[in-house]
């Protein structure tokens, strides 16, 4: 599974194995195929992929950083353990905090060229619209993924990026729905979202973001 080319250029530039090695991984943890909680044999993934474990150990490290998986000493990796109902709330408490802030704060200082970045994303995710099954569901958890991690970056904010890092959102809250399905509602949001910073209106961007982020929650917590 190959991400679009819209996120090159973002935040993550791994070679092109290591891109496919991770999305693989990804896609199989996203698919319930490896469990939370379960055990990932780095010989046994380098086997079914008919990889070296160099780029294994890459991809599983970049999955680290992002929350999904665990390395713990002397036993390996696992894939991290599923949000509680609890973890859930307070997760978007926080994001509630920090991300209408990001958002207005891109509305004053995006570049033009990262704009046309993000709307290139929204373009790649309205082409998965109403797409059934893992693969796509995948895709598009990446591709929100870059979406929101540019906004963070783009507010030129240290300690705001460094806190929405450390949440993880994106890697967990994707593994809660059961039956994957890529919606209009959720392209029309961003799409506003991106309008808004595009017509430079910063309280505009933070409304916007500040919806998104409560219609995300009630959708979450449905599944």
């Amino acid at each position: 599974m190959a991400i679009p080319n819209a996120v090159a250029g973002l935040l993550r530039r791994p070679a092109r194995l290591g891109d496919e090695v991770y999305s693989a991984i990804f896609a199989r943890i996203m698919s319930g195929e490896i469990g939370p909680g379960g055990r990932i044999g780095v010989d046994a993934l380098a086997r079914q992929l008919g990889v070296s474990q160099t780029p294994i150990r890459e991809a599983l490290g970049r999955l680290e950083a992002e929350g999904l998986v665990v390395k713990t000493h002397l036993v390996g990796y696992s894939v991290a353990p599923q949000l509680s109902a609890r973890q859930l709330a307070e997760l978007y408490e926080m994001r509630l905090l920090i991300e209408p802030f990001a958002a207005r704060k891109c509305a004053e200082v995006m570049p033009e060229a990262v704009i046309a970045q993000i709307e290139a994303l929204c373009a790649d995710m309205a082409a998965l619209a109403n797409a059934e099954g893992l693969d796509a569901y995948a895709q598009f958890g990446q591709l929100d993924m870059a979406f929101h991690d540019q906004i963070a970056v783009s507010a030129d904010n240290a300690l705001l990026l460094q806190a929405l890092a450390g949440l993880h959102a994106h890697v967990h809250l994707f593994r809660l729905v059961r039956e994957p399905r890529v919606t209009r509602t959720v392209l029309d949001e961003h799409e506003a979202l991106v309008a808004a910073i595009k017509a430079r209106d910063p309280a505009a961007a933070e409304q916007a973001m500040r919806a998104h982020i409560e219609r995300s929650h009630a959708r979450f917590a449905a599944a």
